[in-house]
């Protein structure tokens, strides 16, 4: 090596590239694509190489390059310092990249690449617009609360705990800078609300268990997010209520009988205290009345001696409907000797649809099978009559 070369610096930079050129600890120039020989005797100078295509320089380089060297940081980088309530969207090439934060300052390299910066004032509206939303990557950021408020609910939009406006159904999306911002969504569909069993005592102390169903709907979803945190839990306890006070002020064969009047009182109760909060009631029955088992086995034994009772009833009815039946017959029957005798026919001939073998016995004395067939039925009477 000769002594020029010995004292030389060869710095190679490419097209994608930049390279720093420090000079004893200063920022001296920007070292553009090529072969650069720096004459360095006693190493003072050191180059420091970096990618530049649509790249990111830390700010607080780029902010000094500003101030030792205004030039060339007007013409290789572009600052971005957003205000306290401002964001920033940069693009590379016309394609959306970064988002800049409230009150951060970020430099990006504009030697190769086309930076574009597009500022948004979020204290002068709320609400991002459409535009906007599709150059954010939501998934990375937290400036933003959005939202899909389906057809069947009501969006709520709450800032700094004050409720502002009622979202319609569709896309929604809003500046969270400087403020607190939350989108409450409520089903507007009827709900169903299932009270499970609970023991009560009746008015003859007697501990039943019942089980409920009712079905709710919220007509006036402002009412309902601000005057219960639960809605659901809210109207939960208030059916409680109300089957206790029911059941409380009824025997328990009141309760049995009169099942259809408990739904009406407990849904009168509950009805009137709904629409407080911003609800509408609409079916409320119960399902089952749960009994304990010595109860339930008087109860079988009760239903079991009337059904005894009522069949004896229906037995007995059939008997008299009989003899009354029966005597009717006779009173006809003791004025016409015909109908008598027809009578014994029709018992003879139900006798011998049961007989299977007949054995007539002609022997002495009995007259022969003429006097047999003579006493069996007299063919003429004493006149010359035929019977």
């Amino acid at each position: 090596m000769n002594r020029a070369g010995f004292l030389n610096r060869v710095v190679t930079v490419k097209d994608d590239e930049r390279a720093f050129l420090i000079r004893d600890g200063r920022f001296e120039r920007l070292l553009g694509p090529g072969r650069h020989t720096l004459f360095d005797p006693f190493g003072h100078c050191s180059a420091e190489v970096v990618k530049i295509v649509r790249a990111e320089l830390p700010a607080d380089r780029a902010l000094l390059m500003q101030r030792t060297h205004p030039a060339v940081a007007d013409e290789h980088v572009e600052i971005v310092q957003a205000g306290p309530t401002e964001v920033a969207i940069i693009s590379f090439d016309g394609e959306p990249k970064h988002l800049v934060m409230p009150n951060t300052t970020r430099a990006f390299w504009t030697s190769v690449t086309s930076v574009e910066v597009e500022r948004i004032d979020t204290a002068a509206d709320i609400r991002v617009a459409k535009r906007h939303l599709d150059r954010i990557d939501l998934a990375r950021n937290t400036v933003v609360v959005q939202a899909v408020v389906e057809a069947h609910e009501a969006g709520l939009l709450i800032v700094d705990g004050e409720l502002t406006e009622r979202l319609k159904p569709g896309r929604h999306a809003f500046w969270q800078v400087g403020r607190t911002v939350r989108i409450q969504k409520v089903d507007l569909r009827p709900t169903p609300l299932e009270v499970t069993a609970q023991e009560i005592l009746t008015k003859d102390r007697v501990g039943i268990r019942v089980t409920l169903t009712a079905f709710y709907r919220v007509v006036d979803p402002e009412k309902a997010a601000m005057t219960t945190g639960d809605l659901a839990n809210t109207l939960y306890r208030l059916v409680q209520f109300a089957i206790r006070e029911a059941v409380a002020t009824r025997t328990l064969d009141e309760i049995l009988a009169a099942r259809d009047e408990i739904d009406g009182q407990v849904r009168g109760y509950v009805a009137e205290r709904a629409k407080a909060l911003g609800a509408e009631i609409g079916e409320i029955g119960v399902k089952d009345v749960i009994l304990p088992g010595d109860v339930r086995e008087l109860l079988n034994k009760v239903v079991e001696a009337e059904r005894v009772a009522k069949a004896n009833l229906i037995r007995r009815q059939e008997e008299t409907a009989a003899t009354r039946s029966l005597l009717n017959t006779a009173r006809l029957m003791e004025d016409n000797p015909i109908l008598v005798r027809l009578k014994e026919l029709e018992a003879l001939e139900k006798l011998v649809e049961k007989v299977g073998r007949i054995d007539l016995h002609t022997g002495q004395g009995a007259g022969g099978f003429d006097a047999l067939l003579t006493n069996l039925y007299r063919l003429r009477g004493e006149g010359g009559e035929t019977k």
